[in-house]
C-alpha cells in the first residue's frame, strides 16, 4: 500500500497539460509586454513639451500602459488559440471555401466596384451634402485611385515578372518632373505662343506631356533593366532601391534643372481638352451653361485619374494573354525553365521595367498637375514601400486584390485622422494621425499571418484547356526575382 501511494503521489503532483500550456502563454506575454515597455517607454511615454520658454519633459504613463497592456493581452490571446501547442494544425490543399466563393462573386463585384468607382463624386455631394462639402472625400477618392494605378504598375514588374522593384518611386519623379518642366519651360511656351496663341501651351500642356512623362519614365526603366539583368533576389532590390535614391539625390542636387529642394512651383492646371476651368467667358462653365464652381476641377481630375487607372488595367489584362506576358509569368515562376524554353530573359526583363515604369510616369504626370507643384521631398522610399505594400498586402499579380489593398491602406490611413473620440480613451493629447505606421504595421503584421498569399489568394488563369478554373496562390510562385 505504502508503495503505490509514493507511487500515485507524484502523478497527482504533476500539473495538468492545459495549466501548463497556460503557464508558458502567460510567462511569454508577460516577456512581450515587458520588451514592449522598454521599446514604448521613451518613444510614447515621453512628449516634448515647452514650459516657460525652454524645452521640457512630460510623462504619459497612462497611454503608455495601455499600449503595453494592449500587446500583452494581444500576444496572449494568441498564445492561447492561434500559436497554442493543443491546436491541430490543418492542411490544405487547393483553394479555401473564401477563396472559391470570391471566384463565382468575382465578376459581379468588379462591375459593382467600377459602377460604384464612377458614381463616387454623386454619392459624396448627396452624402455631404452638397459639392464643395464633398471636397475631402473626392480628394481622397483621387488619392486611392493614384496609389491604385501604381500598384497596378508595379504589378507588372514584382506580380507578373517577379522582379522585386524597391525604387518604383524613382519613375513616378521621372514623369512629374517631366511635366513640370516642360510645362514652365519659357523657351517652349514662347514657340507656342508666337505659333498657336499665348495660351496654348499653357491649356494643353498636360495633355501633350502626359505621353511623352509615360514614354521618358519607360525609358528610364530600361535604363534602370540593362544593369540588373543578372541580378536576383535581395541583389536585385538593393539596386532598384539605391536607384530611387540617386533619382531623389539628382533632383535635389541638380539645382540649375530642377530646382533643387526648392522644387517646381506654378505648374499649369489641367484643362478640359483646351477649355480652361475658370471664371472667364470661355471657361468650362460659361460654355456648358453653368455657375462657376472651383469643384469642377477637382471633378475632372478625378476622372482623369479614374481613366488613366482603367487604361493601366485593360493593358495589364491584355498583355498578361499575350506572349510577352506569359513569358513575364515564365520567368517568374522559373528562369532557368524560361531560358530553356528559348525565350529571351533580357527583353523580358527589359519589357516589365519599361511597361511598369510607363505607367509610374502616366501617375507622376498626373500628381503634378494635380498638385501644381513638385519637390523631391515628394518622391521618398516610404512611397516605394507603400507602393510594394500595396501589392503584396492585394496579392501579388491580383488586380482587384491590388484595387482593394489600396482603398484599405490608403482610404483607412486617411479615416484615422477623423477617429477623434480615441482622445476619451487615451486623453485629450492623443493625436491618431501620428500612430497611423504604427496601426499600419499591425495590419500588415495580422494580414501577413492569416492571409500569407493577400487578401486575394486565387489567380484566373491565363490560358486553359475547355474550363477555366482557379488557380490557388499555393501553386503561384510569390515571385522573389
Amino acid at each position: 500500500m505504502a508503495v503505490q501511494l509514493a507511487e500515485t503521489a507524484p502523478a497527482s503532483a504533476k500539473a495538468s497539460p492545459s495549466n501548463s500550456v497556460v503557464g508558458e502563454a502567460f510567462k511569454d506575454a508577460l516577456l512581450t509586454g515587458l520588451i514592449a515597455l522598454g521599446l514604448f517607454a521613451p518613444l510614447i511615454g515621453f512628449e516634448t513639451v515647452v514650459i516657460d520658454g525652454l524645452l521640457g519633459l512630460a510623462y504619459r504613463p497612462k497611454l503608455l500602459a495601455i499600449m503595453v497592456g494592449i500587446i500583452f493581452f494581444g500576444r496572449l490571446i494568441l498564445n492561447l488559440t492561434v500559436w497554442s501547442p493543443n491546436r491541430k494544425p490543418t492542411t490544405r490543399s487547393g483553394p479555401s471555401v473564401f477563396d472559391r466563393a470570391g471566384t463565382v462573386i468575382g465578376p459581379t463585384v468588379k462591375p459593382i466596384l467600377l459602377a460604384f468607382a464612377v458614381g463616387f463624386p454623386a454619392i459624396a455631394a448627396y452624402g455631404m451634402g452638397g459639392l464643395n462639402e464633398s471636397r475631402y472625400l473626392i480628394d481622397l477618392g483621387i488619392l486611392i485611385l493614384t496609389y491604385v494605378m501604381l500598384g497596378w504598375g508595379l504589378n507588372i514588374v514584382v506580380g507578373l515578372a517577379g522582379l522585386l522593384d524597391l525604387g518604383y518611386v524613382a519613375f513616378y519623379a521621372v514623369g512629374a518632373y517631366t511635366y513640370a518642366l516642360l510645362a514652365t519651360s519659357a523657351p517652349i511656351n514662347d514657340f507656342f505662343a508666337g505659333l498657336l496663341g499665348e495660351t496654348f501651351w499653357a491649356n494643353w500642356a498636360f495633355w501633350i506631356c502626359l505621353p511623352m512623362a509615360g514614354m521618358f519614365a519607360g525609358l528610364w526603366g530600361m535604363i534602370l533593366g540593362f544593369p540588373v539583368l543578372r541580378l536576383r533576389g535581395d541583389y536585385l532590390a538593393i539596386v532598384t532601391l539605391a536607384f530611387g535614391e540617386i533619382i531623389r539625390l539628382v533632383l535635389i542636387n541638380w539645382t540649375d534643372f530642377t530646382g533643387g529642394g526648392a522644387g517646381i512651383a506654378s505648374i499649369p492646371r489641367a484643362t478640359f481638352f483646351g477649355i480652361p476651368f475658370n471664371a472667364s467667358e470661355d471657361g468650362f462653365a460659361a460654355l456648358f451653361g453653368l455657375e462657376f464652381n472651383p469643384m469642377h476641377r477637382i471633378i475632372f481630375l478625378y476622372f482623369v485619374i479614374l481613366a488613366l487607372a482603367l487604361i493601366t488595367a485593360f493593358a495589364t489584362v491584355r498583355l498578361r494573354k499575350l506572349p510577352v506576358g506569359r513569358a513575364w509569368e515564365a520567368l517568374r515562376e522559373d528562369e532557368i525553365a524560361c531560358r530553356s524554353l528559348g525565350i529571351n530573359t533580357t527583353n523580358v526583363k527589359l519589357s516589365a521595367f519599361a511597361t511598369g515604369a510607363m505607367f509610374g510616369g502616366f501617375a507622376g504626370c498626373f500628381f503634378a498637375v494635380r498638385a501644381g507643384f513638385v519637390s523631391p521631398e515628394s518622391f521618398t522610399f516610404d512611397i516605394s514601400a507603400m507602393i510594394l505594400a500595396i501589392v503584396v498586402l492585394g496579392g501579388m499579380g491580383s488586380q482587384i486584390g491590388v484595387a482593394v489593398s489600396a482603398a484599405v491602406m490608403m482610404g483607412g490611413m486617411e479615416m484615422l485622422r477623423n477617429l477623434g473620440f480615441l482622445k476619451q480613451v487615451f486623453g485629450n493629447d492623443f493625436d491618431p494621425s501620428l500612430y497611423r505606421m504604427l496601426i499600419f504595421g499591425f495590419a500588415m503584421v495580422a494580414i501577413m499571418v492569416w492571409k500569407p498569399r493577400g487578401l486575394v489568394s486565387t489567380r484566373d488563369p491565363t490560358i486553359f484547356l475547355k474550363e477555366r478554373k482557379a488557380v490557388s496562390g499555393d501553386l503561384v510562385k510569390e515571385g522573389h526575382g
